[in-house]
Formats: C-alpha cells, sequence, structure tokens
C-alpha cells in the first residue's frame, strides 16, 4: 500500500508537470494521444451508498488546465441493476444487466480557468440519485431498500473548453452496499513474521466492498495491496467471521499460502496478542471501527500474523 502511494504522489506530480507545459492533454482519450486540453483526477471513482443513510455524499474532482482551459464539468447519471434469468437453452440462471435511462444534466459544476490546478466537488443525496430515472419503463423505487447489493449507479464527466465538449476517462460509481462498506484508515497495526515483530502499516487506507447482503471483501492485507479475503458481521454481536474460502469456494490464500483464520480456523496462532475480530458502530459519526487478526501458515515458527484497526471515513 505505502508504494503504491509513492508511485500515486509522483504519477500526480508528473501531470501537475505536464499541465503546465504540454497541450497534449486529454479528457476521453486516457493515453495523451488526442489534443482536447483540460485533464481531470477524479478522486472519488468508487462511493458507498450505504443503506438506510440517504445522504448527502460527495465527490471531489482535481482539474488540471491546460493550453484549453476548462470552465465548466457537466455530470450525467445512470443506473445499473441486474436480475437473475433462466436461459431457455441450457437451463441454466444467468445474470442480466439492465441500464436505466441516462439524464445527461444531473450537475454542472463550474471551474475557475485562473488557476493551473484546483478542487472542485459536488454532492447528491437519495432522492437526487432516483430523479427522472426508469429501468424498463418503471421508475425506480423511493425507498432504498428495495435495491439489490452490487446495484449502482455511474456518474459522468464531460469537459467543456474551447477545443469543445469532452468526456472524461474516469468516472465515479454510486454502488449499494451494507452499513460496514467504505474506505478505511487504519488507526493501530502489528505484523509478525516468524514470531518477530516488523512494525505496522497505520495510515494506510483499505476498502471494505460489501458482495451481497452479508458479505463482505478486504481488499488489501498490510503490505501487499493485490491480497484479498472475504468476512462476514454477526448481525447481533457483530462479531466479525473471517471466511477460509473465497467466493467460488476456493480455499484462500494469501501470499500463496493457506490463510489463518480466528476463531475456527486450521492453524494455531504464534503471536498475535490480543485476537479480534470485531465491527464496532459509531451511530453518532458513522466512524464504524474494524478489527481484524488474520495470518498465512508457511510452518510451524515461520507464521504471517497481521492484527489491524481502522475507522471508517466519512465526509
Amino acid at each position: 500500500m505505502k508504494t503504491i502511494k509513492k508511485i500515486s504522489i509522483l504519477f500526480l506530480s508528473l501531470v501537475a508537470f505536464y499541465a503546465c507545459n504540454d497541450e497534449q492533454l486529454n479528457v476521453d482519450n486516457f493515453d495523451g494521444n488526442v489534443v482536447d486540453g483540460g485533464l481531470l483526477d477524479v478522486k472519488n471513482t468508487s462511493i458507498n451508498y450505504v443503506v438506510g443513510n440517504p445522504g448527502p455524499y460527495s465527490a471531489a474532482i482535481r482539474v488540471y488546465q491546460g493550453e484549453a482551459k476548462t470552465t465548466s464539468i457537466r455530470v450525467s447519471k445512470t443506473f445499473f441493476t441486474s436480475e437473475i434469468v433462466v436461459d431457455p437453452i441450457t437451463g441454466k440462471d444467468t445474470k442480466v444487466v439492465l441500464t436505466s435511462n441516462t439524464i445527461d444534466d444531473f450537475k454542472t459544476i463550474a471551474v475557475s480557468d485562473t488557476d493551473q490546478n484546483s478542487m472542485v466537488n459536488y454532492s447528491f443525496d437519495f432522492s437526487e440519485l432516483i430523479a427522472g430515472l426508469s429501468v424498463e419503463g418503471e421508475q425506480l423505487p423511493s425507498s432504498d431498500s428495495e435495491y439489490l447489493v452490487g446495484d449502482y449507479w455511474q456518474m459522468d464527466y464531460y469537459v467543456t473548453n474551447s477545443n469543445g465538449l469532452h468526456q472524461n476517462y474516469a468516472s465515479t460509481k454510486a454502488t449499494i452496499s451494507t452499513r460496514f462498506a467504505g474506505t478505511y484508515t487504519v488507526i493501530e497495526s502489528v505484523y509478525w513474521n516468524s514470531g518477530g515483530n516488523n512494525g505496522g502499516w497505520d495510515g494506510d487506507e483499505f476498502v471494505i466492498e460489501s458482495i451481497d447482503a452479508s458479505i463482505y471483501k478486504h481488499n488489501g492485507l498490510a503490505f501487499w495491496a493485490d491480497q484479498t479475503y472475504y468476512f462476514t458481521v454477526d448481525p447481533d454481536t457483530f462479531a466479525i467471521q473471517v471466511l477460509p474460502t473465497d467466493l467460488e469456494g476456493n480455499a484462500v490464500l494469501l501470499n500463496g499460502s493457506p490463510i489463518m483464520i480466528s476463531p475456527g480456523g486450521d492453524f494455531i496462532f504464534e503471536s498475535v496478542i490480543p485476537q479480534i475480530n470485531q465491527a464496532t458502530k459509531n451511530d453518532v459519526t458513522g466512524e464504524d471501527v474494524l478489527e481484524f487478526t488474520v495470518g498465512y501458515h508457511r510452518g510451524a515458527g515461520a507464521t504471517r500474523e497481521f492484527y489491524e484497526k481502522m475507522v471508517k471515513q466519512v465526509d
């Protein structure tokens, strides 16, 4: 995670440099081969819409100015859902994606063309998200409890400058999620390698993703952004149970080795104290807290064990 952050900072520095010196900036072709001017760095490409919390939610965008100055951003919205239908030939269930109409003028954001780069933002709530949208002739439900986890609204961005109107490469998805989905900041962490304390990753950010009404996905493990695992939260005690298998029923491997879970796992933790897997709700600020104890097994005396405590980011 830390390495990725450093790369991202370097990338943004290079973008800022070219914004000052190169008119080959483009908003609808991300390889930059077309001279369109303007560049948007969408900070919130993924937003978790939590059922029961109508908002408002907000998204931020950094605007880099090129030779052609960006003067405004138009935001459109489209809703996506799915249904399961039976294939008449094979008899198997098939997932079909359904798309609503598109509202082209959902939001308009004014942009100052005097700054080399600037931050702009906009907000929306549930009533704004559903207004004017329909799927197969039916208006979107007025209660967020009627939506499926995984349904989402997509906001696309159109830049206006002296070269005309251009669609930005990156968009924002506001996805129907459950309570503990969101972006979290680690506030306590420790990594044991073969019994030795190798420090922690305090301050890093991780995305907790809703898979369905009960299963969550933890994206990232300590210093490795490409490692993932799944868990559930007990609706009464809020105890977290890390799952030994993935969504296809395959055994979860972390860095190529079998996952260690507590409680009820096949392997004994040798170093981590305490062993906590717990969610704590904060109904006042929304800053829920998640604690995880996981690891992976490379033999007795060679375990890799991790504890982290993270707090949910709120706007």
